[in-house]
């Protein structure tokens, strides 16, 4: 049989783990990969090498098969091995800490200081048995564990209180818990679906669908106490799998979604500012002006969602999910657990109230019951106050005492007013119409 062409063959780089005892160094376990294209390291069951120590993160690190550049006197793929810390205890290759990098032979991995050391070593196999890969010098001596040559770490001291990262190091000064490579800072909020943290995406961490390294970003966790309700993790998957198809500036980026120890997490773009409850309830009520340019905004999101190819009803617009950008003052559109598409078949009732159109209490949204909601929001945004306290009951378009609105254009009250109606047929039908009004009264 003819050989191969060279072009064809790959370089197979096949992974030996042997775990020493320090400081003979005497083997104690051996591990050895031909197929597996991940490795994970660490203390919980189930990782592919497990290692009972308390120093050991229960994910502490993973290798990773990947594609290394052609050696430059041949055209054939190599494949080799890359090493990825997930543990805040660190894990240290011949004594240097490392957040992500490609293995060579014969290094030693250390998981945290003083903790377990597992040597690496490679073993090259060729598609074609005409092809050798060269084979590596003499093993480097083992570090005497006496004489440790890991840095010192840094103990974070002179930081002001309220810093997330030590002006020193520059890493994180608390990390309450980690979850795969997310280093979680604080707690951002916690609702009925779920609980959002502030995390740090570590530099070097390989990044799902354009997600940037090294930056802070939001972690969506679903609440044990909600977990066991289908329904409830139908709408939490159906938050990752909908914000993964959306892309526009008034809607956060979607970057991951995976489950660890049963729970389900959702990771997102961090947005800088305040949203419009917070900032009312803080700064009072705002000008008339102002609350029309938000809901322009607001509206021009919905257009958005609403014209998709398939229609996407948000199904809970209202103050404490509109947020207002630090940098450039723009509105985005949060919380997307509610979100169902247009023209299924009725379901869960879902909504908050004060701000939810009739039909959508009933469990039967359409688009305009997302354009009712701009409605109440403006009362809330003029006066400070509940809607509801301002709400009248009965078959009456006039849902809302607007009178009692100090200020307000008579203009702006008949499209509260209409954007309101009992009737959706009667509402505004499309949120750029919607714009079109709130634009005529300013």
């Amino acid at each position: 049989m003819d050989a191969l062409p060279q072009s064809n063959r790959i370089l197979h780089r096949m992974v030996t783990l042997t775990l020493l005892h320090l400081p003979d160094p005497k083997p104690v376990r051996h591990w050895r990969f031909a197929q597996e294209t991940l490795i994970r390291i660490g203390r919980a069951p189930e990782n592919h090498i497990i290692l009972n120590n308390p120093i050991v993160s229960r994910f502490h690190a993973e290798l990773r098969r990947i594609d290394l550049p052609r050696r430059a006197d041949s055209q054939t793929p190599i494949q080799g091995w890359q090493l990825i810390n997930h543990s805040v205890n660190g894990t240290f290759v011949n004594g240097e800490a490392i957040a992500q990098g490609i293995l060579e032979d014969e290094v030693l991995i250390q998981l945290a200081q003083e903790g377990p050391v597992l040597r690496f070593q490679l073993e090259s196999r060729s598609s074609s048995p005409t092809i050798a890969f060269p084979a590596q010098s003499s093993p480097p001596q083992l570090p005497d564990p006496t004489q440790s040559t890991a840095p010192t770490r840094c103990t974070h001291a002179g930081n002001p209180a309220d810093n997330l990262f030590c002006i020193h190091c520059g890493q994180p000064i608390r990390v309450e818990k980690t979850v795969r490579q997310y280093q979680v800072l604080r707690v951002l909020g916690r609702g009925g679906m779920g609980t959002t943290y502030l995390v740090w995406n570590p530099m070097g961490v390989p990044r799902p669908r354009g997600a940037p390294i090294g930056k802070l970003q939001v972690l969506k966790e679903m609440n044990a106490d909600v977990a066991r309700i289908p329904k409830a993790q139908e709408l939490f998957e159906r938050e990752a799998s909908t914000l993964k198809t959306l892309e526009h500036p008034g809607i956060p980026r979607y970057y991951d979604f995976f489950i660890e120890n049963d729970k389900k997490y959702l990771v997102m773009e961090l947005i800088h500012g305040r949203d419009m409850e917070k900032r009312v309830r803080q700064q009072g009520p705002v000008a008339m002006e102002q609350a029309i340019g938000w809901m322009v905004q607001t509206c021009e999101v919905l257009d958005y969602l609403h014209n998709r190819p398939t229609p996407i009803i948000h199904r809970d617009i209202k103050p404490g999910n509109l947020l207002v950008r630090n940098v450039d003052q723009r509105v985005v559109v949060l919380d997307f657990g509610a979100v169902k598409a247009a023209g299924l078949a009725p379901g869960t009732r879902i909504g908050a109230e004060g701000y939810s159109a009739p039909e959508q209490v009933q469990g039967r949204p359409v688009i305009q019951s997302d354009l009712y909601a701009i409605g109440p929001s403006l009362v809330f945004l003029l006066t400070g106050m509940s809607p509801l306290r301002l709400q009248r009951r009965g078959d009456s378009s006039d849902r809302f005492d607007l009178d009692k609105i100090a200020g307000l254009s008579r203009r702006l009250q008949l499209v509260i007013w209409r954007v309101t109606e009992i009737d959706p047929a009667n509402r505004y039908q499309t949120a750029k119409e919607l714009i079109h009004a709130l634009k005529n009264c300013l």
